[in-house]
């Protein structure tokens, strides 16, 4: 308790020390009486030419305008809307251990079958998470046709939701990004989108492919910057998505069996301005970073064919160690942009602590920075149990920071690139979210690649409508403890 007390009183003084020194000045010359009377001040305006007291206040003016000009635009989330599926997409386990038995076309071994279903119990997928209609067909369709169906079920189901909860017409769409990593079909997903909803003629459409789950982050990324530099009132709409229906892996590889076994059906779309009038979200830092120079994490998912010519995608056993070295990378750029200065201060304590004693032979152990200090929400890409457990120890974070993370994988799987957002509905349909809090997104994707997004609330959820509507009040669950899991 004492402990804590002088943390907090610490965070306090350092944090405001600015502050703190202005008054204190401030205090001194009000004390010591103001040398320059008003009645002094206002001789001397007098004495001065009309013309110069003009052209002064148009050169501070003229600084002012530029000052502005210069300096990047705030771009703001005004509204998000992510594709709930219906009961009848469920998977359960019974279900997809049933569909294993009843396929021997897949040649999967007695043991391999094992490691399937082993993986399935320890993956922290419950048994409500939904696939698209061709995985429940005996064999699994895995045709063109079935994959578009996919498609326009999710991503327009995402925009409708979407536009049902802000005022933002499809008129008023000015850019629209849509990425999807393996399915791209021609014409492209843009095309879809603006044939649906009729955009106008002259929108910007731009489509992402081959990111992985961390498309999601990256598209708004790139509509932020787009954003600062756009007229102000532009609308932006981004829209991710992962199709499953093509993808089915028929082989027997047991690093390629993993995406059968995590990923679901999902979308997320977004509208983001430069302008603050209906936002929800305002948009602070952003930070990508890549490790595809090293050839491990170039190679730790991987879309390739196996020994029998059968393509897939292939996930390294080392990935939930790929991304949490990843994410420390990151970290370095992302920290000092987000962290107060109490914990900066402790950091840079550390590394000078650690520079000195290694002289002397003696381990020092680095600060951890404790990033609950900037960061009251935490929507890390649930990419399987694993992957969260290496962030959180990684971060230092409690089981009620990573609360979201865990249970959105419970009830929608891996929806790849648009995970983060159904983990920010979770926050909010819990009523957990206030104004002023920040959110903190991590997003891992193929190449490998991390990104990190700073938001921060302005105006949080009027109730909890969303993809959570229908079972937000049976969340958290408890989920068993399982030790180890399979990745």
């Amino acid at each position: 308790m004492a402990n804590k007390l002088l943390k907090t009183s610490y965070e306090l003084v350092v944090n405001n020390f600015l502050a703190i020194v202005a008054v204190a000045f401030a205090s001194s010359v009000v004390q010591r009486g103001w040398p320059v009377s008003v009645d002094d001040l206002t001789a001397w305006l007098h004495a001065q030419r009309r013309v110069h007291l003009l052209t002064a206040a148009i050169l501070l003016l003229a600084v002012a305008k530029l000052r502005r000009t210069r300096r990047p635009k705030d771009v703001y989330l005004v509204e998000y809307g992510c594709f709930r599926p219906k009961p009848c997409f469920r998977a359960p386990f019974a279900t997809c251990k049933e569909h294993v038995h009843l396929l021997p076309y897949l040649l999967i071994d007695k043991e391999s079958l094992a490691f399937v279903i082993r993986l399935l119990e320890r993956s922290g997928l419950g048994e409500e998470t939904c696939v698209p209609y061709s995985y429940h067909y005996l064999p699994p369709e895995r045709t063109l046709a079935a994959a578009r169906d996919e498609t326009e079920l999710v991503v327009f189901s995402a925009i409708d939701e979407l536009f049902a909860k802000t005022t933002v017409k499809p008129a008023d769409i000015d850019v629209l990004i849509v990425n999807c990593s393996i399915f791209t079909p021609t014409p492209v997903f843009v095309d879809m989108v603006v044939n649906r909803y009729k955009l106008r003629h002259d929108v910007q459409a731009l489509n992402l492919s081959g990111m992985g789950c961390g498309a999601g982050l990256v598209s708004i990324g790139l509509a932020r910057n787009l954003l600062q530099v756009a007229p102000p009132g532009t609308h932006v709409m981004t829209v991710s998505t992962e199709i499953l229906s093509s993808q089915y892996y028929v082989g027997s590889e047991r690093s390629m069996l993993l995406p059968n076994c995590l990923f679901r059906m999902g979308a997320a779309a977004t509208v983001l301005s430069n302008s603050p009038e209906r936002a929800r979200f305002k948009l602070g830092r952003i930070v990508r970073t890549m490790t595809a120079a090293r050839d491990a994490d170039y190679r730790c998912i991987f879309q390739e064919e196996d020994d029998k010519g059968v393509v897939g995608v292939r996930l390294s056993k080392d990935l939930a160690v790929t991304a949490g070295n990843a994410l420390k990378r990151n970290i370095v750029a992302f920290g000092p942009l987000v962290l107060p200065v109490s914990e900066q201060l402790l950091v840079a304590v550390s590394l000078l602590k650690r520079k000195l004693l290694r002289k002397l032979g003696a381990k020092v152990r680095l600060y951890r920075p404790d990033f609950r200090t900037a960061f009251e929400h935490f929507c890390i890409h649930a990419g399987g149990r694993s992957v969260i457990d290496e962030v959180q120890r990684g971060l230092g974070l409690s089981e009620d920071d990573v609360e979201a993370s865990r249970m959105t994988l419970h009830r929608f799987g891996n929806t790849s690139s648009s995970l983060v957002l159904y983990e920010l509905a979770y926050t909010e349909a819990k009523g957990r979210m206030r104004k002023g809090d920040r959110v903190w997104m991590i997003s891992f994707g193929s190449g490998f690649e991390v990104s990190c997004l700073a938001m921060e609330c302005v105006k949080p959820a009027a109730d909890a409508d969303g993809p959570w509507a229908d079972c937000i009040h049976r969340y958290p669950v408890q989920l068993p403890d399982l030790g180890k899991e399979i990745i």
